[in-house]
């Protein structure tokens, strides 16, 4: 299943909608969806390394736009719809200290969320529901998220067909060490939160 998973991602290359596939994941990731674009970006960019850093812009300008969807979600719809998000991760009783967090390092706190595993939806919702300076917000997003997106781009083009190789190789493992280091983000949230 997973290699067919992986094939199917790899088949979004050669779609002319690979770039708007790409675009709603990264938008979508960045203000509720639990899956990162990162291992659509990876396929797109080793199937066509010419065009990984083309791949990094679209997964960027997309992930600082749906962070801003994340941002309104906050800021308009806390209680409605932003709660549930923030329930989900399980970090509802860390609400008052993420806000905290937001006080004392607000640029800080969405730039670390942006470029780690950890939730970054999570931080774009409370940003929005504690009123953070939208236009640090989107900075702090479009660096964060950028530099992410650049070096995966950046990699891939430097080691494109080897990469493609190792990744085909030992895909299992590789899965196995993204969801660890996604749990691994989600775990070092908690701690630091507590």
């Amino acid at each position: 299943m997973l290699r067919k998973t992986y094939s199917w991602i790899l088949g979004w290359a050669h779609s002319r909608h690979a770039p708007w596939a790409l675009f709603v994941l990264a938008f979508t990731e960045s203000s509720f969806f639990p899956i990162p674009p990162d291992v659509l970006l990876m396929a797109l960019a080793v199937s066509r390394p010419l065009k990984a850093f083309r791949y990094a812009i679209i997964c960027s300008v997309g992930s600082v736009l749906g962070g801003v969807f994340g941002y309104l979600i906050g800021y308009y719809f806390m209680d409605a719809v932003g709660m549930s998000v923030i329930e989900f991760y399980g970090l509802a009783n860390k609400f008052e200290y993420i806000q905290a967090l937001y006080t004392q390092h607000d640029a800080w706190a969405v730039g670390i969320a942006g470029f780690t595993p950890i939730p970054y939806k999570v931080f774009t919702i409370t940003a929005g529901a504690f009123g953070i300076d939208l236009k640090v917000f989107i900075l702090a997003s479009l660096v964060s998220r950028s530099a992410r997106f650049f070096i995966i781009a950046l990699l891939i083009y430097k080691y494109g067909a080897p990469i493609k190789g190792f990744i085909d190789k030992y895909l299992g493992w590789l899965t196995i060490a993204f969801v660890l280091l996604l749990v691994l983000g989600f775990v070092l949230m908690k701690v630091v939160l507590h």
